[in-house]
């Protein structure tokens, strides 16, 4: 009659079904935690991966079969060694550290950080996920597992682990491994205002995106609305900034020139819009929906040529609306002129967003260099003022 399986089996028993016992056999053989560690260590060499992965699960496996497989050909025998012994981590530094008589504790500890340099990205990922968000994890694991060029490896404990500090973020930032660390960094919770400053200084597209999209970022007023001028010609930013729990009054209005049309309808809702600037947004929202007052053609070809990047037909485009050479509006971007550029917008008919755009796509500006509307979403200038500009633009250049 066969033994029960809940019973385990003699040891005589036992060393006949490691050497000669079927598969399903040894498995269960190797995952038993009564299994002397004298078999595990045999059943570690088993031809078997699924055998020598039950044993690198097992909880009472020796350091030495925790070792030997640790070197193993497949890497998802490594990895379960990985996923047992990384929850162990701070108990085996400790045990590495406190005593050099404690062979058994040294080796789980080299085992563990081996197993933290493997060559798998997999193996590597199991113990990331264990040491995330451990407050007790060995911090030079923590600091090799974050400066990972893989970022399953790397973004958990980017993202999550409290033993990073700030200086430990600010390195990996400026000097990441690959340029997806710095996303990483973006995206972990309650940044400081000078760690946001510090990826906003990278000029990395996908990681300002991503820290537009962490509410909890603590970005500099000033730099925010840096940031929403040149959202003008990203959609992703303008989505991120749609979404982002708290704005400004005056990011608010400068968000409203530059948001594309598909998200005029999220930008609305917000509660904390100022009246007149809900009641123009939802004008807009109407006239795009309903389609019976769509935007003038060459506001929404100015834009599109924006979007594209595409700076000769912006200046084409300018100089046919505004009645001038096409030198004048050349000159004007050569001069890097907010008011010149401001002044040509208007002269063509077109809207502050336009200027915007022209500011920021086609002149290069820097965001404080930017003419931004008032409270009204007026011009920038007097009319005096810009007439003066289409006049020194008529100049020609000494």
């Amino acid at each position: 009659m066969p033994r029960p399986t809940s019973t385990p089996p003699g040891y005589e028993d036992a060393k006949r079904l490691a050497r000669t016992g079927g598969e399903a056999a040894r498995v269960a053989l190797a995952a038993q935690p009564g299994t002397t560690p004298e078999l595990l260590v045999f059943l570690a060499a088993d031809g078997s991966a699924a055998v020598r992965a039950a044993v690198a699960a097992n909880a009472a496996a020796p350091a030495r079969a925790d070792r030997l497989l640790a070197g193993d050909a497949d890497p998802r025998v490594r990895a379960a060694v990985g996923r047992k012994l990384a929850p162990q981590a701070p108990q085996l530094e400790a045990r590495a550290r406190a005593a050099a008589q404690d062979r058994l504790g040294l080796l789980g500890w080299q085992t563990l950080c081996g197993l933290a340099g493997d060559a798998a990205e997999q193996v590597r990922a199991v113990i990331a996920e264990e040491l995330k968000a451990m407050p007790e994890a060995p911090r030079e694991l923590i600091l090799q597992l974050a400066g990972d060029a893989a970022m399953a490896v790397a973004e958990p404990v980017i993202r999550l682990s409290p033993l990073l500090t700030e200086a430990d973020l600010l390195a990996l930032v400026a000097a990441p491994p690959v340029p997806a660390t710095v996303t990483a960094v973006a995206r972990r919770p309650a940044l400081s205002e000078a760690l946001c400053e510090a990826i906003v200084g990278t000029a990395d597209e996908a990681a300002i995106g991503a820290l537009l999209g962490n509410g909890s970022a603590s970005i500099r007023e000033q730099t925010l609305d840096g940031l929403i001028v040149q959202a003008a010609t990203r959609l992703a930013w303008q989505e991120e900034l749609v979404r982002r729990p708290s704005l400004s009054p005056r990011a608010l209005r400068a968000l409203a020139l530059c948001v594309a049309g598909h998200l005029l309808e999220g930008l609305a809702a917000r509660p904390e819009l100022e009246p007149g600037l809900a009641a123009r947004l939802q004008r807009r929202v109407e006239a795009r929906l309903t389609a019976a007052a769509p935007e003038p053609p060459a506001e929404q070809h100015f834009e599109e040529a924006a979007m594209r990047g595409d700076q000769a037909a912006m200046v084409a485009m300018l100089a046919a609306q505004a009645a001038v050479p096409a030198g004048a509006v050349e000159r004007a971007v050569r001069l890097r002129s907010a008011k010149a550029l401001v002044a040509l917008c208007w002269q063509a008919g077109l809207g502050m967003r336009c200027a915007l755009l022209a500011q920021s796509a086609l002149g290069q500006l820097p965001p404080a260099a930017l003419l931004l509307p008032g409270p009204d979403n007026g011009w920038p200038l007097t009319t005096a003022e810009m007439l003066w500009q289409i006049e020194l633009l008529a100049v020609p250049a000494a």
